[in-house]
């Protein structure tokens, strides 16, 4: 069977001296996107764009430290174990960004900017802006996986099954060539949300009546699909209670933004412009 997702042959090349990896290439790329379709949004509610451009320069090392803060310490053993190396941690081209650490800390980083400068709109109507470039900004930086042959999933026949190198298989799969490809699924995913996010406003307004809802709704969308993907995966993971660490924190944000929307519909319209009307 031919395979429609064969391995990738390098994850770097060289410039001169420089080496070039794409997985940090593609985060870079991602955050770009967000930057730039961020500033056209707020720009559309008669915002200033060179708040959103300001704000990254607090958001982006805040989003970066954090996902890598999170990843490191919900793998500990990869980093800390019998076979670990600590210094491994820093190497954040090689892969490892945790989103919801990202996430988290990017947006503390940009509430921070938020609360010691003058900005055109308010943080809700920022973080409304950004939302579907920050999720395809994750679409993009699935890419980068692809390069490292990290975040696949079970073993599987189908015809789009990626080939997986004998060095990166997991303990107790070496005999097995090709895999679910994670990755192409969130990435798929996450482009799926962005679309709903920026082309049905008349449904969003729906459910997006107040500054902030729409990033509740990125918050809410990406997760459902981040549910049924991470349970594909087969990478080196904490259990409790039998399930991935992750598919606790999807289930728990998956609540936690559900009913922040709930309770937000039920506070009626707020004054302030939505993206969403």
């Amino acid at each position: 069977m031919q395979l429609l997702l064969p391995s990738p042959t390098q994850s770097s090349f060289s410039v001169g001296p420089l080496t070039i990896y794409f997985y940090a290439l593609c985060i870079l790329i991602g955050i770009a996107t967000a930057i730039w379709l961020g500033q056209r949004r707020y720009a559309s509610l008669g915002g200033n764009s060179d708040d959103v451009s300001e704000v990254a320069i607090w958001a982006v090392p805040f989003g970066i430290i954090g996902g890598r803060i999170y990843h490191v310490l919900t793998s500990p053993e990869q980093y800390f174990g019998a076979n670990g190396d600590p210094v491994d941690a820093l190497r954040i081209w090689e892969g490892g960004l945790g989103i919801w650490g990202a996430i988290s800390f990017g947006a503390f980083g940009a509430y921070l900017y938020f609360k010691t400068h003058k900005t055109s709109l308010s943080f809700a109507q920022l973080l409304d802006c950004l939302a579907p470039g920050v999720v395809l900004a994750q679409a993009i930086g699935r890419v980068g996986n692809y390069f490292n042959q990290e975040l696949f999933g079970r073993p599987t026949s189908l015809p789009w099954g990626l080939e997986i190198d004998p060095l990166k298989r997991p303990v107790g799969y070496e005999s097995f060539e090709t895999f679910h490809p994670t990755f192409l699924y969130e990435l798929i995913w996450c482009v799926l949300v962005a679309y709903l996010l920026i082309k049905l406003p008349g449904m969003l307004k729906r459910f997006a009546s107040r500054s902030g809802d729409v990033f509740a709704l990125y918050v809410l969308g990406y997760t459902i699909g981040r549910l049924w993907i991470e349970a594909l995966r087969i990478d080196e993971a904490n259990l409790i209670l039998g399930l991935r660490l992750n598919i606790w924190v999807s289930l728990i944000v998956i609540i936690s933004s559900f009913a922040y929307l709930v309770r937000s519909k039920g506070r009626g319209n707020a004054k302030e412009k939505t993206v969403a009307s």
